[in-house]
C-alpha cells in the first residue's frame, strides 16, 4: 500500500471518499423521489443568495426559542461543518500545517461538546422527540469527531504519526468509518437528511416571501379547477419542492407540542403528517411500523400503509382521514417549526382531493357547504337578512352612497347573536368618533374562507370572483372587519384572484381613534384584570399581535398574559371548519383555552374574533367572563353608553 494511504491523511481520505460515494448513491435516490413530484417554479438564484440569511436569521430565531437545543445545534452543526471544511485542506490536500490542524482539532472538540448535549437530551428524551436512528445520531457525530481528532493530532506536531497498523489507529479508523458511513447513510435515510433537504428547502421554499415580509405571507395558493386531478391524493401529487420540504423535517416534535388538536387527544399529529409524506416518497410500498415517534392520539395501534403512488389519506393509509379533519388550521405547528415547514398547506392540499374528488367531508361540513352553494352563506339565509340585526343603526348601503372611507364587511358574524353584538358595538364607537362607514348589504357574499379551508376550492373561487366584481363597482379607501377570517381572505387570498384591497381589523381602527384622541375612556383604576386571547387568523396568519394589546392598555392597567400568548397562543378550536367536522377527542380545545385564561386569575377574557367569542363563550363552569374588544371599548367610553350615537 502506498505510504500516502498508510498515514493519517490517507486513512481519513479513504474513509471520507467511501462515505461520500455511499451518500451520493442514497441522495440520488432521494432526488429521484423529489423529481417525481409536480413541477414548481423556483427562483434558484434568489434562493441561493438568500440562503445564509434564511438559515442564520430565520431558522435560528425559531431554534433559539429552546435555549438548550440552540446551544446543542450551534456546537454540533457548527463544529461538524467547520471540521468538514478544514478536513479537505488538512487530509484531502495533505496540508499538514499546525495553523490548519489546530483549528480542525478545535472544531472536533466543539463537535464533541455538541454530541454530548445530543446524548444528554436523548438520555432524558422528551416525548415529542422521535427515537429510532435519532438515538444513534449523537454517537455518530461524537465518533466522527473523535476519530478525526486522532488522525489530526500528528499534523499539530503533538505526536508522531503511528501509522494505520497501530492498534489504537485501527480502533479509531473503525470508529471513524462507522460514524462516517452512519452519517452518510443518514443523508438519504436518516437524521442527516434534514441537513441536506433543510438547506434545499430554504432555497426552494414555496413561500419564499415569508422570509422577508413584514407580516406573514399567509395566502393559500389557488389551484386550476380544470386540472385532471384536484388536490393531492398521493405524495407524487405534491409539487417537488413540497416533497423536499417534507424531507427537511428534523423530527423534533415542536409542532405536535403546539398543536391544539393533539393536546385535546384528537387523532392529529402534524409531525406524523409530514413524516408520512416523507416516508412514502420513492417507495412502492411502505408501512409506518418503523416510525419512532408518537402516534395519532387514540389510534396508537393503527398500522398505515402507503407508497409514492398510493393514496396518503385512507382508512388504511399512512394518514387516517380523521387526522386531516381535526386540524383547526391555526398555524401553531408552522410557527413552531425550525425547518420552516408548512404543515397547513399540505393539509389543505390533501383536503382538496377529499372534498372535490371524493366528496368525503365528515360531520356537518357537507350540509354547510351545501347551504353555501345554495344561499352564498353557510347559514342558508337570504342575503338580505344579513342586515336584520342592524336595521336600527341605519347603516348606509354602498350602492346608495357609491363611495365611502371605510367599507364595513359584516361576514358570517352578522347571522350570529354573538357576532352581532361586537359589530353593533364597533359601529357605535366608530360613529361616536366621527368615522364614515358603509356596508354592501345584500350584495355582500361569504368570502369563501371556510370553503377553502375545507378543501372546496371551487366554492371559494366562485365567491371570490363574485365579491371582487361587486367591489369593482365602488370607491372606498379601506375595508374594515371584526372577523380575522374575513380579513385573511380579503387581504391574502383575494389578490391571486385579482382583488387588491387595504384591509384592516377593527382593533387597528379603534387603536387609531384612541391614539388620535377621538376616543376618551373612563379611568381604569379599580377595574378587574383582563387577559387577551390571540385569534389565530389575526395573530399567526396576519402578524397582528400588538394593536389589540395597545388598545387594551389605553383602557387602563391590569392586563395580564396567559402562559401561551402571541405566537404561541393556543387556538380556540374554531378555525379550519373544525366545529363542523367535529372530530371527537377526550378534551375540548376551548375548554383548555379557558383553563389557560383562568390560570391568570383575570376576571375577563377579551377576544377579537366572532369565532373565538362563540367557542370560548360556550365553555361552562367557573371561568372568566368573555367579552369582545369593541364591546369593552364601548363600555369604557367616557360618555355613557346610552348617549353614544346609534
Amino acid at each position: 500500500m502506498p505510504d500516502l494511504l498508510m498515514g493519517s491523511g490517507g486513512v481519513v481520505l479513504l474513509i471520507l471518499l467511501g462515505a461520500l460515494g455511499w451518500a451520493l448513491i442514497g441522495v440520488l435516490g432521494r432526488i429521484a423521489g423529489w423529481r417525481a413530484g409536480r413541477p414548481a417554479k423556483v427562483d434558484w438564484l434568489a434562493g441561493l443568495l438568500a440562503l445564509p440569511r434564511r438559515y442564520l436569521v430565520n431558522v435560528h430565531e425559531v431554534v433559539a426559542r429552546d435555549r438548550y437545543a440552540s446551544t446543542m445545534h450551534v456546537m454540533a452543526a457548527g463544529g461538524l461543518v467547520l471540521a468538514l471544511l478544514l478536513v479537505v485542506l488538512v487530509h484531502g490536500f495533505g496540508i499538514a500545517s499546525p495553523w490548519l490542524a489546530w483549528p480542525l482539532l478545535l472544531a472536533c472538540v466543539l463537535t464533541l461538546l455538541g454530541a454530548e448535549r445530543v446524548l444528554r437530551r436523548r438520555a432524558d428524551r422528551p416525548p415529542r422527540l422521535s427515537g429510532g436512528r435519532w438515538n444513534r445520531f449523537g454517537w455518530a457525530i461524537g465518533g466522527f469527531a473523535l476519530g478525526l481528532a486522532w488522525f489530526t493530532l500528528p499534523a499539530t506536531g503533538v505526536m508522531a504519526d503511528p501509522g494505520l497498523l497501530h492498534p489504537v489507529s485501527l480502533a479509531f479508523a473503525a470508529l471513524l468509518a462507522w460514524s462516517a458511513f452512519e452519517l452518510a447513510d443518514g443523508l438519504a435515510h436518516g437524521p442527516m437528511r434534514h441537513a441536506l433537504a433543510g438547506a434545499l428547502n430554504l432555497v426552494t421554499h414555496p413561500r419564499a416571501p415569508r422570509f422577508s415580509a413584514d407580516r406573514p405571507v399567509a395566502a393559500i395558493h389557488p389551484i386550476d379547477l380544470d386540472a385532471p386531478r384536484l388536490g393531492v391524493e398521493t405524495p407524487q401529487d405534491f409539487a417537488w419542492n413540497r416533497l423536499v420540504m417534507a424531507d427537511a423535517c428534523v423530527a423534533c416534535g415542536r409542532c405536535e407540542e403546539q398543536c391544539p388538536a393533539f393536546a385535546a387527544g384528537q387523532p392529529l399529529d402534524p409531525k406524523f403528517v409530514i413524516r408520512a409524506i416523507s416516508m412514502a416518497q420513492g417507495a412502492d410500498h411502505v408501512d409506518d411500523r418503523h416510525y419512532a415517534g408518537r402516534r395519532w392520539p387514540g389510534l396508537e395501534r393503527r398500522v398505515g400503509e402507503g407508497g409514492a403512488a398510493r393514496p396518503l389519506v385512507a382508512d388504511g393509509g399512512l394518514i387516517p382521514p380523521a387526522a386531516l379533519w381535526a386540524c383547526t388550521t391555526c398555524r401553531a405547528c408552522v410557527e413552531a417549526c425550525p425547518m420552516m415547514i408548512e404543515h397547513v398547506d399540505a393539509i389543505i392540499d390533501l383536503r382538496r382531493f377529499q372534498t372535490l374528488e371524493l366528496g368525503a367531508v365528515p360531520g356537518k361540513a357537507p350540509a354547510a357547504l351545501a347551504e353555501l352553494a345554495a344561499a352564498d352563506n353557510i347559514h342558508g339565509r337570504a342575503a338580505a337578512r344579513r342586515m336584520d340585526a342592524f336595521v336600527d343603526l341605519d347603516l348606509p348601503l354602498l350602492r346608495e352612497v357609491e363611495s365611502t372611507d371605510l367599507l364595513l364587511w359584516l361576514g358570517d358574524g352578522a347571522f350570529d347573536p354573538r357576532g352581532q353584538r361586537a359589530m353593533r358595538a364597533f359601529v357605535q364607537v366608530a360613529r361616536h368618533a366621527g368615522l364614515e362607514l358603509a356596508v354592501l348589504g345584500e350584495e355582500e357574499l361569504d368570502t369563501g374562507d371556510l370553503a377553502r379551508r375545507l378543501g372546496d376550492e371551487a366554492q371559494f373561487q366562485r365567491l371570490a370572483e363574485a365579491n371582487i366584481a361587486t367591489l369593482a363597482r365602488y370607491r372606498f379607501r379601506r375595508i374594515v372587519t371584526t372577523d380575522p377570517h374575513v380579513l385573511n381572505s380579503l387581504r391574502n387570498d383575494y389578490p391571486a384572484m385579482g382583488g387588491h384591497y387595504e384591509v384592516v381589523h377593527h382593533t387597528a381602527v379603534l387603536l387609531e381613534l384612541a391614539e388620535e384622541g377621538r376616543l376618551k375612556f373612563q379611568p381604569g383604576e379599580g377595574q378587574a384584570a383582563l387577559t387577551y386571547h390571540d385569534p389565530c387568523y389575526l395573530g399567526r396568519w396576519n402578524g397582528e399581535f400588538e394593536a389589540p394589546r395597545r388598545l387594551l392598555d389605553l383602557l387602563g392597567p391590569g392586563r395580564v398574559e396567559m402562559a401561551r400568548h402571541g405566537r404561541t397562543a393556543r387556538c380556540c378550536g374554531g378555525g379550519g371548519g373544525a366545529p363542523l367536522t367535529d372530530i371527537p377527542g377526550p378534551r375540548r380545545i376551548p375548554d383548555m383555552r379557558m383553563a389557560d385564561a383562568k390560570a391568570t386569575r383575570a376576571g375577563t377574557v377579551v377576544v377579537a374574533c366572532p369565532n373565538c367569542a362563540v367557542m370560548l363563550d360556550g365553555v361552562t363552569g367557573d371561568y372568566p367572563a368573555v367579552t369582545e374588544v369593541a364591546e369593552l371599548v364601548l363600555a369604557r367610553l367616557a360618555v355613557p353608553a346610552e348617549r353614544v350615537a346609534a
